[in-house]
């Protein structure tokens, strides 16, 4: 084991060779031995073992939180974004008859990828088994349903060929799951907006077959969404040879405020748009405010650990003063005194930043195998997907914000050596063997 004498004997041979250079192995070899535990510096161990513990948990908590949060964003954007136009057109002085010519100009936009004409309106919808449920009736064509990539390449059982002539409906998998059915079955539609009587408005019940289930992955979408071919839709809600709107997708979604004008101008007649980002705007403002706060509240973690190991730094300070007084004594210079320090305090730091980087990122590799394996071993299921609207538990490592908490929590680290570092480095000699 290193003594004090050998010490001295590296201090010395340093001052006969014109002094040490920075960082040089005699610092090192000192901020080392510093790190070892040993039973007379069992307390600062101990607070140098929570320090590098925090900082651990507070940068993988960090990783995973906001690679947690990227991931349900981007999830939510694509899914949603894949499923609904970007743009929404809809008439302003006379019913939309002349949906095809309208939407054949606006595809001639650049920028636009396509355009889907749309019927729709709310219905109850009941299963063999006689539950019923609230549902979102679609009625489009056929061509158009193909080119939505979430319902087309999620089709579970069935197929969505010849979806005009069918007369049938594609309904979500979840859908189908709570009222009891299956494909061939058949769904019973009613809507309040029926046929007109002398004795009132009855409202309109028809049963359609099942010809396809799809499953996107998004709880709210599977479980209340029935696509129906455009002219049963029209039939169904009173609307022949018209379309309620029509939905528009572009190729890049964030530029869609730069397209609406050149649509609404396409158009040819009177028309009003809304797109996306409108009317999800507060949803994912939410989302960018909640992920903001997070971030700051878990830094704080970091923060607390790096306040330990000032902590710890300073009680080390105190516990080695003889050490620091022989060094000084010995021809080590205040600047080689407060390396050393330093060295010891960042160690910490980077080592717990290093353990903190390698688990978050394990974890959010593995975090749906994570996921599946707590709620087997508490009996309940974590994160249902009837609150977060996803299926699974996503996360998206996004490789500018971790090397943002890596370099903050280093950062901290060092900062946080900075005065305590100085302070060893102050410490006179004289005063500190005087009162040993």
């Amino acid at each position: 084991m290193t003594t004090v004498a050998d010490l001295g004997a590296h201090s010395a041979s340093a001052r006969a060779t014109g002094g040490t250079r920075p960082f040089s192995r005699f610092e090192w070899m000192i901020a080392g031995r510093y790190l070892r535990s040993r039973r007379r510096d069992a307390g600062v161990s101990v607070i140098a073992g929570f320090s590098f513990v925090g900082i651990m948990l507070g940068v993988a908590a960090l990783i995973i939180v906001m690679s947690v949060m990227n991931g349900f964003r981007a999830e939510l954007l694509t899914r949603i974004l894949g499923v609904n136009g970007h743009v929404i057109l809809q008439p302003m002085d006379r019913p939309l008859t002349d949906f095809e010519d309208v939407a054949a100009k606006i595809e001639t936009v650049p920028g636009v990828a396509y355009t889907m004409p749309l019927v729709q309106g709310q219905v109850l919808a009941s299963g063999a088994n006689g539950t019923s449920t609230g549902a979102l009736v679609k009625g489009v064509r056929g061509d158009d349903l193909a080119k939505l990539a979430p319902i087309a390449s999620n089709v579970r059982q069935g197929t969505l060929a010849n979806f005009d002539t069918s007369q049938g409906v594609a309904i979500g998998q979840r859908l189908a799951d709570n009222l009891g059915l299956r494909l061939g079955d058949s769904i019973t539609l009613v809507s309040p907006d029926g046929d007109v009587t002398p004795l009132g408005t009855t409202p309109r019940v028809k049963a359609y077959p099942i010809v396809a289930i799809y499953e996107i992955g998004l709880s709210e979408y599977d479980a209340a969404y029935v696509y129906m071919p455009l002219v049963e839709a029209q039939l169904f809600f009173n609307a022949e040879n018209q379309a309620q709107s029509i939905e528009i997708f572009v190729q890049d979604p964030d530029r869609v405020m730069d397209l609406q004008g050149a649509i609404e101008q396409a158009a040819g007649r009177p028309a009003y748009t809304v797109t996306w980002q409108t009317q999800n705007q507060s949803f994912f403002s939410a989302l960018e405010v909640e992920r903001n706060v997070m971030f700051i509240i878990l830094t704080l973690i970091v923060l607390v650990a790096a306040l330990n190991i000032i902590s710890g730094l300073f009680m080390l300070v105190k516990d080695k003063g003889r050490d620091i007084a022989i060094m000084r004594t010995m021809g080590a210079t205040s600047g080689s005194i407060m390396r050393v320090f330093l060295i010891t305090g960042a160690s910490i730091g980077v080592a717990g930043t290093i353990a903190g980087f390698v688990l978050g990122t394990l974890f959010c590799l593995n975090i749906e195998n994570l996921r599946q394996f707590f709620s087997w071993v508490s009996g309940t299921t974590l994160f249902n997907p009837e609150f977060y609207f996803l299926s699974r538990l996503p996360a998206e490592i996004d490789p500018s914000e971790v090397v943002t908490v890596v370099l903050m929590a280093v950062g901290l680290s060092f900062l946080a050596t900075l005065f305590p570092s100085w302070r060893a480095s102050k410490l006179d000699p004289v005063e500190a063997l005087r009162y040993e």
